[in-house]
């Protein structure tokens, strides 16, 4: 058992300091690395070429096969980055890691299919206070999950040991993920147009965002346990509940997507994250339109008014922070509407109609107009 001594008192090291004795183990570092090539392997498809210990991953974007080859006849790359926030702190307080792997796979697919981009590869980052190879396995089998539900590969990753910077127990993780598009079915959402259809599709809750809120009013003001059951939650315990991890909505839209191969049918997609459907809606709108939402249109989680009666949070603070409910929204053609309702329910994603597009009443937005998202 190491004994604390203060750094007068330090000496070197017999034989001289090693890395080891300022906090990086490099033989658990390598116990580690050998944990994880499996991870990555079950994600892999024939067009990931295996560089096992090599300094990048190897991606081939077509084939000249007839049987795979995409036939890309003017592809445009779409790149994505994030993280999963402080949603972290509560894995860390639970000692569950295996699912926020997942959501750091989510928030950054469901990203890259706003563009209607098919996602390709993924490549992750963790920080750790010290090398700890149950928990690293831990976190890239959610990201080799995630990436499972979302068809992409995880060609690489990079794992930094930094005992001064994290506390112990501490980590982060952030995500890379790179998708491709042909230039004609990019989505960029000015296609969006008056009289088209506002569809929202179902999260499972609070997904990645405002945990900060969240573990205040439930930790501080409530004085809550992670394992305990409210009534409001319909037995799940709090860390289950604020811990489901973030819905993958990849493979759900690519079906649409790749269902209608004459028409783009499909003019705008946001992924509601922080900031809401408001802040997230405001992305995609061309000059000329307002988009209307019909309040109460959907099915709530559970979690979200439970939170707000818990810290008293007003409903404009909830819809700014939150996304009640909503984790992506479509803006399809009206003639498509229920059918695209039904391939995204049937592939596991209720989804609702919550809105239309309408004619903006001052043309361009001005300086004084603070939205054109507006509830009716």
């Amino acid at each position: 058992m190491a004994k604390h001594s203060s750094p007068g008192d330090q000496q070197p090291a017999q034989n001289g300091l090693s890395y080891k004795d300022s906090g990086v183990d490099l033989e658990v570092y390598a116990e580690s690395m050998r944990r994880l090539p499996k991870l990555m392997h079950r994600t892999f498809s024939p067009r990931v070429k295996k560089l096992d210990g090599g300094f990048a991953g190897l991606f081939q974007l077509d084939f000249a096969s007839k049987l795979f080859a995409r036939n890309y006849q003017n592809p445009t790359l779409v790149a994505c980055t994030d993280g999963v926030g402080t949603k972290l702190k509560l894995a860390q307080m639970v000692g569950k890691h295996d699912t926020v792997g997942i959501d750091l796979v989510a928030m950054c697919v469901n990203d890259a299919i706003c563009c209607g981009a098919e996602p390709l590869f993924f490549l992750d980052y963790i920080a750790m206070d010290r090398d700890d190879p149950p928990r690293l396995e831990k976190l890239v089998e959610g990201v080799s999950a995630g990436c499972l539900a979302a068809d992409c590969a995880l060609i690489g990753g990079e794992t930094a040991i930094m005992p001064d910077l994290y506390k112990p127990g501490d980590y982060d993780m952030a995500g890379f993920c790179v998708g491709v598009v042909e230039e004609k079915s990019l989505i960029t959402g000015q296609a969006i147009s008056p009289d088209d259809i506002l569809l929202g599709v179902a999260s499972s809750g609070l997904h990645s965002n405002g945990f900060s809120l969240v573990r205040k009013i439930v930790f501080e003001v409530a004085g809550l346990r992670v394992d305990d059951r409210p009534d409001e939650l319909g037995g799940q315990t709090v860390s289950e509940t604020l811990l489901a991890p973030t819905k993958i909505y990849a493979a759900a839209v690519r079906k649409v997507l790749t269902h209608y191969k004459v028409k783009n049918v499909v003019h705008g997609i946001a992924h509601i994250t922080g900031g809401g459907l408001f802040e997230n809606l405001e992305r995609i709108i061309p000059d000329g339109v307002e988009l209307k939402i019909h309040r109460n249109s959907w099915e709530k989680p559970a979690v979200f008014p439970w939170l707000q009666n818990l810290g008293n949070v007003a409903e404009e603070e909830m819809e700014k922070v939150f996304n009640m409910g909503i984790g992506l929204v479509l803006a399809v053609s009206p003639y498509f509407a229920k059918s695209v309702i039904s391939m995204l329910t049937e592939a596991g994603h209720p989804t609702w109609e919550i809105g239309e597009v309408v004619t903006s009443s001052s043309g361009k937005l001005s300086e004084k107009s603070t939205s054109r998202v507006i509830w009716s």
